[in-house]
């Protein structure tokens, strides 16, 4: 970096200046996965490290499927920290959302637009760490590395499996922060700040039933459709069996214990995860109760529907792609035998892909000690909890070069405001708050900072 020139607006910009430009920038590029296409989102982000003095690296996996890594060299004290957030996003209907979803509008007190939590804030926030790393030109004590990743969405073969199995050195860190944690949970009175230290596995599966052709002026009631639409229909009325973990325990626990005194008996049933399973089947639902719920058993949700291609032929096949997820302690062979046993025999089951799910242990750490007070140096009467995501991230691959990894892109959402973060992953309206986001970016750079050893010189 030494001797680069840097511009005299680069200078006058600010963390959360950056940040929140950036981020609106970012949220104009559609890179809906599929196909991706993440090379202007990532030549974007190039610009404005070089502009800070940096030389971050693009790699593509494929075309157009472009990785950004780069490094703040530290003083090799200690190992390199790792931050990482994925440039590509999931589809989004226009039709549905109140603004247009690429449009990156300021408006209501936020940016909008498919991407704004999952996870181009992140990207944006970053970024706006290292250019005031720059800005204030600090000496750390670890190697600072940056990777914006393609292919998240899709199961991070382009993105973060490609840079671990085909350009390890450029990624390997002793500790990782991703996607997801860090942001405001407000539960009764009580502020939380869950910081994920765990997530699910992935099991995606085809589920096939089988049948005689036949056409279709003569309708059987054994047909493979019919079959699997009993199926499916199982499948949505049977909830798979409760399983205990650690980390949900605590979570649960810790929250029940922050609730007034006439509800912290909770605390005790938080031990048993069987039970609050069975309650939350009677609770009325919302993304809450889904979400508690999915902490609590191996999951699989039917999501792509097909069979035959003419309207009077019977098909002999038809089929449901199932999207799985075990808990952690759980194998793809518990999840398929779960499902068997809800399906019937005579549906088939074939996994399409599967990675198994990623726990940091032990759990504490000098960066998490790090993160509960930066946290609580803003907020003292807040909760920093350990968190297990229903999700996964591209902590999937980068915890394989040993890395340990957490969940934390803060964001500060606000009492009593229609926003509810874990509903805006995959939602209509995603949008993140402009103050929440210039906090969060705050946060992030105190952390970096405060971990690596920061010394202005």
């Amino acid at each position: 970096m030494a001797g680069l020139k840097t511009s005299p607006e680069f200078h006058q910009s600010s963390l959360s200046t950056d940040a929140r430009t950036l981020c609106q920038a970012l949220l104009r590029i559609d890179t809906t996965n599929p196909p991706g296409n993440e090379r202007p989102a990532a030549d974007l982000v190039d610009r404005w490290l070089r502009e800070a003095g940096y030389e971050p690296v693009i790699l593509e996996s494929a075309p157009g499927r472009a990785n950004l890594v780069c490094r703040r060299p530290g003083s090799g004290k200690a190992a390199p920290l790792l931050l990482t957030a994925h440039l590509d996003v999931v589809e989004a209907d226009p039709s549905e959302w109140k603004h247009p979803p690429f449009s990156g509008i300021e408006a209501d007190g936020c940016l909008w637009g498919r991407g704004a939590v999952d996870m181009k804030h992140m990207v944006a926030m970053v970024v706006a760490v290292f250019r005031q790393l720059a800005r204030d030109n600090v000496t750390l004590d670890r190697d600072l590395i940056f990777a914006a990743v393609a292919d998240e969405e899709a199961g991070c073969d382009l993105g973060s499996r490609f840079l671990v199995e085909e350009h390890r050195s450029l990624v390997e860190a002793e500790y990782a922060i991703g996607e997801s944690g860090g942001f405001s949970m407000h539960v009764g009175a009580a502020t939380f700040y869950p910081i994920q230290v765990a997530e699910k596995g992935l099991c995606w599966i085809r589920a096939r039933a089988r049948g005689e052709a036949g056409h279709g002026s003569m309708p059987r009631a054994d047909s493979a459709v019919i079959r699997l639409a009993e199926a499916i229909v199982r499948l949505g009325k049977t909830p798979l069996p409760a399983h205990a973990t650690d980390v949900a325990r605590r979570f649960l626990q810790r929250i029940a214990a922050a609730q007034p005194v006439l509800l912290r008996p909770l605390s005790a049933i938080a031990r048993h995860p069987s039970v609050i399973a069975r309650a939350l089947r009677a609770a009325p639902d919302s993304q809450t109760t889904r979400g508690v719920a999915a902490m609590l058993a191996n999951t699989a949700a039917p999501t792509v529907v097909r069979a035959g291609d003419k309207i009077n032929v019977i098909p002999g096949t038809a089929e449901v792609l199932i999207d799985g997820r075990t808990l952690p302690g759980q194998t793809e062979d518990d999840l398929l035998r779960e499902l068997a046993d809800v399906l019937g025999p005579d549906i088939e089951l074939t996994v399409e892909k599967s990675l198994p799910p990623v726990v940091t242990d032990p759990i504490d750490s000098p960066l998490l000690d790090t993160i509960r007070r930066e946290i609580l140096s803003r907020e003292p009467d807040a909760h920093v909890i350990p968190y297990l995501i229903p999700g996964y991230t591209d902590a999937k691959y980068f915890t394989r070069t040993g890395a340990r990894w957490y969940g934390f892109s803060p964001v500060k959402i606000e009492k009593h405001t229609d926003i509810r973060f874990a509903d805006m992953f995959h939602g209509v309206n995603e949008r993140v708050p402009i103050a929440g986001l210039a906090w969060g970016a705050d946060l992030l750079c105190a952390v970096v900072r405060s971990f690596c050893g920061a010394k202005e010189s």
